[in-house]
């Protein structure tokens, strides 16, 4: 019995230290970056054949693997499968937790980046489009939400960094061109520039969404005195 137990743990650590290895043909079609949400990327790549994962910049995290195309990824407290049609996707396991929804993620495209990853490039038209992207689809999205995008320009702001400041209000103007706080926001950011004349066109552009835009009346009264 004794016997029977030492070979039974052998057989399971032979099992469980090749089964780790993946297939050539698997390797090459799940590595690559597949879209956690819409500004977030999970990074799978390979080591000697075996599957790690990036995500939230800590790099070669290793899912446990279950069979050939889905492994446990404690970080997530999820078993992910990797599906090959319609074409190459992760889709998390069923469970309660879940309440019915289907978490589905895209592999992206080579060349493809987040909103974030374009502007960290200074791909500013880049990132213009992929939040435009975001927002035909999901205009619920987190992500572009005009608060957020807002403080993220104040936060460029507020640190000297004014082209980023400026892109960024940019982007939430286009996003959102009927709101007087957009336009508030960028004439801020002209006018931390030295840029008087754009400062005073988006400050008069709030005013014209809303006359009782506060800001912008306190900063043409301002301007105005000098």
């Amino acid at each position: 019995m004794k016997n029977y137990t030492v070979l039974s743990f052998l057989l399971l650590c032979c099992l469980s230290c090749t089964s780790s290895k993946n297939a050539d043909t698997f390797i090459i079609a799940s590595s690559g970056r597949y879209l956690f949400n819409a500004n977030e990327v999970l990074e799978v790549y390979f080591k000697e054949k075996v599957l790690f994962i990036k995500w939230r910049g800590k790099e070669d995290i290793q899912p446990l693997k279950v069979n050939d195309s889905a492994f446990y990824m404690k970080e997530l407290n999820e078993k992910i499968m990797f599906i090959s049609a319609p074409i190459m996707h992760i889709e998390l396991a069923k469970k309660t937790a879940h309440k019915g929804v289907k978490y589905h993620f895209k592999k992206m495209n080579k060349g493809e980046k987040t909103p974030t990853e374009y502007f960290k490039a200074k791909d500013f038209e880049g990132a213009m489009t992929a939040y435009k992207e975001i927002q035909k689809t999901d205009s619920l999205n987190p992500t572009i939400e005009q608060n957020v995008l807002n403080r993220a320009g104040y936060n460029y702001l507020n640190n000297n960094n004014f082209k980023e400041a400026l892109e960024i209000f940019k982007i939430n103007m286009a996003l959102y061109p009927n709101s007087s706080n957009t336009f508030d926001s960028l004439g801020d950011a002209y006018l931390k520039t030295k840029d008087t004349i754009n400062a005073l066109l988006n400050y008069n552009k709030a005013l014209s969404i809303n006359p009782e835009n506060r800001s912008s009346l306190r900063m043409l009264r301002k301007i105005n005195k000098k």
